[in-house]
């Protein structure tokens, strides 16, 4: 009789079997592990977020940053369009003093809407908005649907011409994210009484809070800005506010050249610490959003740049 082989594996078959499947489930597990801890699947209305994060040790920076990683020193929110993006209004036009909702999409070098934004200071998308003369600022944070279309509430107080910025980070399908800031004028009908800019100086009050900073901003450099807080003589107690102790936005007066700059992650001896590049000379105004027992204040500084 010839001899049979049987069906059933030999036991070393099996184990070797069970090891090899134990190793690829292990890999699946961990690849899907990695990419819930990952903050890409984190979704809310329709929005995929990914938190944006610095390596530890990177210096405060804006996110102009050239290919080599150095501070960009052109100021942004100048153009509609930018690096395939379009800051795109369903309407430009307001009734000063009436609220109104201001709608936008954000949409690609398709005209298709974007909907996948990274969370930078705790929100998806920022949106400033001031008169050309440097007043009536507002920093405000849309909602958006799944449509991709963004909505806020806005007030306009005064006839003029108004700068609104889209301060965002998008994120492409593989992952890599682009910041960008884009602008568009808004029209308010009636008289405009243009105000000057307020003298160059390093403290006012807000509140009853008195805000100083030291630093001097230089065309062209990178440069440290300290904002001391201060009421009836002591150190005020800074609350974190979207993310950070403070929040700085600095403009260019004439064509209102954008500049967002970061605070050190931990107050410097009780004060705010950022870090500006001044793109040239000429005057800025600052403003700085800090956050004291639940009520979030604005600082306004004009800075002369030689």
């Amino acid at each position: 009789m010839p001899d049979q082989v049987s069906a059933a594996p030999d036991r070393s078959t099996l184990r070797l079997a069970l090891a090899v499947g134990g190793l690829v489930l292990a890999v699946l597990l961990g690849f899907g592990l990695g990419r819930l801890n990952s903050g890409g699947a984190a979704t809310a209305v329709g929005l995929e977020t990914t938190d944006h994060t610095h390596p530890p040790g990177t210096a405060p920076h804006d996110h102009g940053a050239v290919a080599d990683g150095s501070a960009s020193t052109d100021a942004g929110g100048l153009a509609i369009s930018a690096a395939g993006y379009t800051l795109a209004p369903l309407t430009t036009g307001f009734t000063a003093g009436r609220a109104e909702p201001f709608r936008f999409q954000i949409r690609d070098a398709q005209r298709r809407p974007v909907t996948r934004f990274a969370v930078v200071h705790d929100k998806p998308l920022h949106l400033i908005v001031v008169r050309r003369d440097l007043t009536g600022f507002q920093h405000l944070h849309p909602t958006m649907a799944p449509d991709g279309t963004w909505s806020v509430p806005l007030t306009l107080p005064q006839p003029g011409t108004w700068r609104a910025y889209a301060d965002f980070t998008t994120v492409a399908d593989t992952g890599a994210q682009t910041a960008l800031t884009l602008g568009v004028d808004l029209t308010v009908p009636g008289r405009y009484d243009p105000r000057p800019l307020p003298a160059a100086a390093t403290s006012t009050t807000v509140g009853g809070f008195t805000v100083e900073y030291a630093g001097t901003p230089q065309a062209g450099a990178t440069v440290a800005l300290t904002f001391r807080i201060t009421a009836d003589g002591a150190t005020a107690p800074v609350e974190r506010y979207l993310g950070a102790y403070g929040h700085l936005v600095a403009l260019r007066e004439g064509d209102l050249g954008y500049l967002h700059v970061h605070p050190e992650s931990q107050l410097v001896d009780g004060a705010v610490r950022f870090s500006l590049t001044t793109p040239g000379p000429g005057r800025y105004r600052l403003y700085l959003d800090f956050q004291v027992a639940g009520v979030v204040r604005t600082a306004e500084f004009t800075v002369t740049v030689p």
